[in-house]
């Protein structure tokens, strides 16, 4: 197969291979861009693998980084850009069920293709767009199939985590995943156990935003990768009813995905916080989950009010909509927008006064008094009882002082 225009993104490396294959080694581009390529999909980065050696391409080229030697990984700097280019490996002893103890450098291509993940992945492209398929890689794209190079046994005790790869594949293209590819995905699911939560947590999430969450979702819970979540031990019947929704999911955001989990699985409060910190998501998706479940909820009940909005804010109402989409509980994306912009005030710096007036004008005093009157008021507003009017607010602030007493 040729690829008679590559996209736009390859035209600036295909002189760097050029002088590659000019020195007399190999190059190609390998991996998800050639992948992506030939579906049509966009791609984002690329990936170069040659025969020449670390120090050859480092002979070849003025300026080089090394940004991972010991793995044949060079930098090469070319007219302000940078191509990461690979020498051809071969991998063995694999005892953290991740990395390589030995990687020795190869000079042939089916060497290295062999150790990649699936044969989709397992396909190098010649900067003249020749196509080097010597997996079946293309006849599986066409069959819309996820199927391990060799040994699917062998591919998942080098790397756990192609195992998860497998199932968000199944979503993010909407492909099925071979019979013994998925048998082997079944018997070694424990092993997923022995990969560090961050690389699972992205895999998941990228499963939750394919083209076809369900797809992938089944396969993660029918192989069992599930119980080697954290937190997921139990939750495949929740998990499964999400398979059964009609609505189309197109989440957006990795704050979508985890307000999407966690209001399947029904947390709230501390046990919400405990998830999503084994997890090991940030603090920022801890706070922006906290204020979209809640607006789920009240969307479900069909009790969103100003208040709700208020606290949650405009990105947290977004991202709560298109949770509550897949339910079909969400509001018109244009009745939300004009309930929140009619909102009085949609954040505390609105308000009409500070915490330095009510101090210098209505005699308060700093302390946990302030605090309580500035959100008595800042509701008032909100919620319609005050306008949010200087002298108004002075006056009511002065009322409530006069209540705390």
């Amino acid at each position: 197969m040729i690829i008679k225009k590559l996209p736009a993104l390859f035209e600036p490396a295909r002189p760097v291979l050029q002088k590659i294959e000019n020195a007399g080694f190999e190059a190609y581009f390998v991996g998800g861009c050639v992948r992506d390529t030939i579906l049509g999909d966009q791609i984002h980065d690329i990936d170069i693998a040659t025969s020449a050696y670390p120090s050859e391409i480092k002979a070849i080229f003025n300026r080089t980084v090394d940004t991972g030697i010991e793995h044949g990984t060079v930098m090469i700097l070319d007219h302000g850009t940078g191509y990461e280019t690979t020498t051809f490996r071969t991998e063995s002893g694999y005892q953290d069920y991740r990395r390589p103890d030995k990687v020795t450098f190869v000079r042939s291509l089916a060497e290295d293709l062999q150790r990649r993940d699936f044969t989709i992945n397992a396909l190098a492209l010649r900067e003249n767009g020749e196509v080097v398929d010597l997996f079946d890689g293309l006849g599986d794209l066409k069959r819309r199939l996820i199927r391990a190079v060799g040994d699917p046994h062998e591919r998942f005790n080098e790397d756990a985590l192609r195992m998860m790869r497998a199932v968000r594949f199944a979503s993010k293209l909407d492909f099925v995943i071979d019979g013994p590819t998925l048998k082997g995905i079944k018997e070694n699911a424990p092993l997923l156990s022995k990969i560090a939560v961050e690389r699972t947590r992205v895999e998941l999430e990228k499963l939750f935003l394919g083209q076809n969450p369900p797809a992938g979702l089944k396969d993660f819970l029918e192989t069992g990768l599930y119980q080697y979540c954290p937190g997921l031990a139990n939750a495949k019947p929740a998990l499964s009813a999400l398979l059964v929704t009609g609505n189309g999911w197109h989440l957006q955001n990795t704050d979508q995905v985890w307000g999407l989990i966690v209001t399947q699985l029904g947390l709230t409060g501390n046990a919400l916080d405990r998830f999503l910190k084994k997890w090991k998501t940030s603090n920022d998706t801890i706070k922006q989950v906290k204020r979209i479940v809640p607006v789920v909820s009240a969307l479900h009940q069909h009790q969103l009010d100003a208040e709700l909005m208020f606290k949650a804010g405009w990105s947290a109402l977004r991202d709560a909509n298109q949770v509550a989409r897949i339910y079909g509980w969400q509001m018109a994306a244009a009745d939300l927008e004009n309930a929140y912009k009619a909102l009085p005030i949609q954040s505390g710096r609105e308000l009409a006064i500070d915490g330095r007036t009510l101090i210098t004008v209505a005699g308060i005093k700093p302390g946990p008094a302030l605090g309580k009157i500035i959100k008595q008021l800042t509701q008032e507003v909100v919620t319609g009882q005050l306008a949010n009017d200087r002298s108004q607010l002075l006056q009511r602030a002065s009322d409530l002082k006069q209540e705390e007493g």
